[in-house]
């Protein structure tokens, strides 16, 4: 038998374009190997955005593409401000560490908040805070009156706006595509959407602060929550789930009983571990980055940082290395976040997410010993596809796992540990790095990070088996 699709039919007639042999007194069709394969290649293609077929995740795909972009300019802006104003690996750090302050509390409520409001009404509220907040910092900067502690300030405030507004916008998935059938889809394309944003975002970032200062970058990012505004109002037919709200229960006790739920699930305990450690010892790779691009890489960068600058004035060249290389982390993870959106609902998806977790920490002990720029966007490439495949299948296991009752709360225990050990952990890379040196701390997180993933795969099956 030919390779290829392959029909039986009962007629006599022959069908044109296919080959045709007997078997059994009935008329086997055979498509040819090229027409299989392209037939293969559709459904695939088909598959990896079968989510898109919701009117309501279209319109959020599109709005907030456009806003992440406009955030990830940000917050590479905020960056190359920091160092400028500091010079400091720990700055660096401190900035980070500040968004912890609100993150405990404000995350377990914006949980509670998740299962007991209009999901809809409260992320549009997040949204015109965020708005805000950009807005302020883009006209200090742009004015030159713009001091360290605004910058300090004005992260808190939107740290403790992000910790209500991300279990909000991870619970909001389900209804947007009506059910489970298309989560682990639709949490792929939202991490696919974030992370062409990361691409897009620093890219565009180093050339309007390198060109303009970075002003202009937290201004242009404040534009950038009106489409996702726009799109959440545009929004019809949204299942009861995102419109009831719960019992008068008290808030307290509220966040009370999500943290017992989570607390007798043995297996999302032990998926958040893993996202846990990872965001403290190799996720801080984002906050080094600056002295990377600056320090370590500078001298290898500097023939291709010259080579764009010919072309218009810089007026802070600094920003372009940074921007290249987050570019490339953002193009890596866009790849891995396809792949897991591609994934049918038989994957061993807990197999790809130990590769995940093997495989993002020993890509950052690499990029630890590099010195070549070039062969940096390659490794933070790969950084980008393996941190995907890590956290986005840890999210969808603990999403698909979460009954709707719960599911608020569920992601914002998520969220209040992940972001807590991410900030932590972005204080200790920066105070190690002025300590060791970027290189050092870099790599010794990651090895950390790389032998707890081993004591995991080798002796906790149970995610293996997921």
């Amino acid at each position: 038998m030919e390779a290829g699709f392959c029909l039986r039919w009962r007629k006599n007639a022959p069908l044109r374009g296919y080959n045709q042999r007997r078997s059994c007194s009935h008329r086997v069709y055979c498509l040819s190997d090229t027409a299989a394969a392209l037939a293969a290649r559709r459904g695939r293609l088909s598959n990896t955005f079968r989510s898109l077929r919701h009117r309501n995740y279209r319109l959020w795909f599109i709005g907030q593409t456009i806003s992440l972009s406009g955030s990830w300019m940000q917050t590479m802006a905020q960056q190359v401000l920091i160092y400028r104003l500091t010079g400091s690996a720990a700055a660096l750090g401190l900035i980070s560490f500040i968004g912890l302050i609100p993150l405990i509390p404000f995350s377990l409520w914006g949980g509670s908040l998740t299962d007991r409001l209009p999901k809809r009404n409260l992320i549009i509220a997040t949204q015109v805070l965020q708005l805000v907040q950009a807005l302020l910092l883009g006209v200090l900067a742009w004015t030159g009156a713009v001091q360290v502690w605004h910058v300090y300030a004005l992260s808190l405030l939107l740290s403790a706006v992000n910790a209500v507004d991300l279990p909000a916008r991870q619970a909001f998935t389900v209804d947007m595509v009506e059910g489970k059938e298309d989560l682990t889809n639709a949490i792929g394309l939202n991490s696919a959407m974030f992370n062409l944003a990361r691409a897009l975002g620093p890219a565009l970032a180093g050339l309007v602060v390198a060109a303009t200062g970075e002003g202009p970058a937290f201004i242009i990012n404040a534009l950038t929550f009106i489409p996702v505004i726009v799109s959440l109002l545009l929004m019809r037919n949204l299942p009861a789930s995102s419109h009831t709200s719960g019992p008068g229960e008290r808030s307290l006790a509220h966040m009370a009983e999500g943290l017992r739920y989570v607390r007798r699930q043995g297996v999302t305990l032990l998926l958040i571990s893993l996202v846990a450690v990872s965001s403290f010892l190799s996720v801080p790779y984002t906050t080094l980055m600056p002295v990377f691009a600056t320090d370590v890489l500078g001298p290898s960068a500097g023939p291709v940082i010259g080579s764009i600058c010919s072309a218009f004035t810089c007026l802070a060249p600094q920003a372009l290395p940074l921007g290249m290389l987050l570019a490339a982390v953002g193009l890596g993870a866009v790849i891995g976040a396809l792949v897991v959106a591609s994934m049918p609902e038989t994957a061993r998806r807990g197999a790809w997410l130990t590769l995940g977790n093997l495989g993002f920490p020993f890509m950052l002990l690499v990029a630890s010993l590099n010195r070549s720029f070039i062969a940096a966007l390659f490794i933070m490439a790969a950084v980008g596809t393996l941190f995907v495949w890590q956290n986005a299948l840890a999210n969808t296991l603990i999403q698909i796992t979460a009954p709707d009752a719960v599911r608020g709360r569920v992601m914002g225990v998520y969220t209040m540990i992940t972001l807590s050990f991410m900030r932590l952990g972005a204080l200790q890379a920066g105070l190690t790095a002025d300590w060791l040196g970027a290189p050092l701390a870099l790599g010794l997180g990651a090895a950390a990070s790389l032998a707890y993933g081993l004591w995991v795969a080798l002796f906790k099956p149970a995610v293996r088996r997921l």
